[in-house]
């Protein structure tokens, strides 16, 4: 009888602390997780820094060609204050 009752209590022992098992395995893997979620929201991956960068010069060059568009308009207006070909603009150019 007492040997019955110990094979129950080994067989149902497993059973009983499954719960408690993956409890103390989550608590314990919990620092880890949040810490690497923290470098993931700090950090900015090649594809972030990439689409940032587009954005940035996508930006510039729209100044440059409202700043272009706003000279050669000026330029028509008054002829004689502009100089001819490509040394007359000197505003912002994109990527300088």
């Amino acid at each position: 009888m007492r040997n019955l009752v110990l094979k129950l209590a080994a067989l149902t022992l497993p059973l009983a602390t499954g719960g408690c098992v993956k409890t103390v395995a989550s608590v314990v893997k919990a620092p880890f997780q949040a810490a690497g979620q923290v470098v993931d929201w700090t950090t900015t991956s090649q594809s972030e820094a990439d689409r940032n960068y587009g954005r940035k010069m996508r930006k510039q060059e729209a100044r440059e060609g409202r700043e272009r568009r706003e000279y050669e308009k000026q330029c028509r207006k008054h002829p004689d204050q502009c100089q001819q070909g490509q040394q007359g603009y000197d505003g912002y150019r994109a990527g300088y």
